[in-house]
């Protein structure tokens, strides 16, 4: 349980902490052309880990957690060892790819792992846990790259990572789960199509609007081939005798709601972070080096609302009752956000983060959860990759819109780039994010009223 503990740190250190020491990997390795190559730092590790995570599920659940388990935390640490000893830029964006790959596993196999080390009935404990690392990661992962990379050099935001690392395989070489030993076979060629069209998927929300226009050539032409790739993956998914994404799972009530929510709920969180700190640096001038100190009311929501959350359900408590609360919760926060103002002062803003915190601190932890008590064993890699890569795209897909919204909500007001102009955009974007969750907390309560319905008729 230490181990998975001290994993699931790793995967969230690791999504915060290399922002804010990408400008000195910058100066060190591309001085000259390196800020034009840096969002692939961010890209090709996202795109590696969510092309990777369907079949994390399928491996999981024939060959067993443990193994799989291992082979990602050891990639990860092959990933981390040759970012610290990138040379340039193209070896740190390879090195990340590399990285990436394991880090797919890091967050999602360590779920499956999770659910087999403890009972059903211990379980919301374990996302109360979530909810406490996860808010912690949120502001210990800038302020601490922002340490190493002033102090003791950008290489060992990666390097710290190895001591760690390998502590987490001693731990697991003494695991004993049972679980594989299906020796099923694996669809490689399903998996490689969706690896495909993830990537093209991803690729068209990073460039759309920045590097090209939505409807440029490049953009359309991606978009297209993703969606022949779509269209090729559903029907190898029907026809294949061992799917890597069997879509009789979402027969399960609680996966047909898990999913949208779990998606619409990672489009609207991306804008809660983001847009935050543009609002703070580009409408209220504060430094870079603070303006990470602002989300940490937010953390202390998360991790409160978490522990409260869990160890309530798990005392009988209907989860029921706390995922619907935080859903409703955070869409509020959207709405409180998408009033802010130049004049607003900021202890409001400091209250609008800690409410959204203590609602995300509920609801995400608890759809895990739900979902590994709902589906059969031998199904869980795959369920909960699936939830996973559904939370992922909705991250990366939110980010591209809500981008584009910023951009045309400010270009609209005069004059464009004023900080008036900034907050117009940002109020948009909230204001969108809030009806994304209303959406999410609609879905969320029809969902569980069907399966009520249907428990109780049977």
């Amino acid at each position: 349980m230490a181990g998975c503990l001290l994993t699931l740190v790793l995967a969230i250190l690791d999504q915060n902490i290399v922002t804010t020491a990408a400008w000195s990997i910058v100066t060190d390795l591309d001085p000259a052309h390196g800020l034009e190559r840096l969002p692939w730092l961010v890209t090709a590790y996202a795109l590696a880990a969510t092309a990777a995570l369907p079949l994390y599920g399928k491996l999981c659940d024939v060959y067993g957690a443990k193994i799989v388990y291992m082979g990602a935390v050891g990639l990860f640490v092959a990933g981390s060892l040759l970012c610290g000893a990138a040379a340039d830029m193209t070896w740190l964006i390879a090195a990340r790819a590399v990285q990436g790959l394991g880090g797919g596993g890091l967050m999602s196999v360590t779920l499956v792992v999770f659910a087999h080390l403890v009972p059903p009935q211990q379980r919301a404990g374990s996302a109360g846990a979530g909810g406490v690392l996860a808010g912690l990661g949120m502001v210990a992962g800038p302020l601490l790259g922002g340490l190493l990379a002033e102090h003791l050099g950008w290489r060992w935001i990666f390097l710290g990572n190895l001591p760690l690392g390998l502590l987490v395989l001693l731990t697991a070489a003494g695991l004993r789960l049972s679980d594989g030993g299906l020796r099923h076979r694996i669809d490689y060629p399903g998996a490689a199509i969706f690896a495909a069209a993830a990537t093209g998927l991803l690729l068209a929300t990073e460039w759309g609007g920045d590097e090209h226009a939505w409807t440029s050539p490049t953009i359309l032409t991606l978009g297209a081939v993703t969606l022949v790739l779509v269209a090729a993956f559903a029907r190898r998914e029907l026809t294949a005798p061992e799917p890597i994404v069997p879509l009789d799972l979402f027969r399960d009530r609680v996966m047909r709601m898990a999913v949208p929510v779990q998606f619409l709920t990672g489009f609207a969180m991306i804008g809660s972070v983001l847009f935050a700190i543009i609002y703070l640096r580009a409408a209220r001038g504060v430094a870079a080096a603070d303006s990470g100190l602002y989300l940490i009311p937010m953390a202390a929501g998360m991790a409160l609302s978490g522990l409260v959350s869990g160890r309530a359900i798990g005392r009988g408590a209907p989860p029921r009752t706390f995922l619907l609360a935080g859903l409703a919760m955070s869409a509020l926060a959207m709405l409180l956000l998408g009033l802010l103002r130049l004049d607003t002062p900021l202890w409001i803003l400091d209250l609008d983060l800690a409410l959204l915190g203590a609602g995300f601190g509920q609801s995400l932890g608890i759809l895990i959860m739900l979902v590994q008590n709902s589906v059969p064993v031998d199904r869980l890699g795959v369920a909960i990759t699936s939830i996973r890569f559904v939370q992922t795209l909705g991250i990366s897909l939110g980010s591209a819109v809500f981008g584009l919204i910023l951009d045309r909500v400010s270009s609209a007001s005069l004059p464009s780039g004023a900080p008036a102009a900034v907050v117009a955009g940002v109020d948009a974007v909230f204001l969108t994010a809030a009806a994304i969750m209303l959406a999410a907390l609609a879905t969320a309560a029809y969902g569980w009223r069907a399966r009520e319905t249907v428990s109780g008729s049977s």
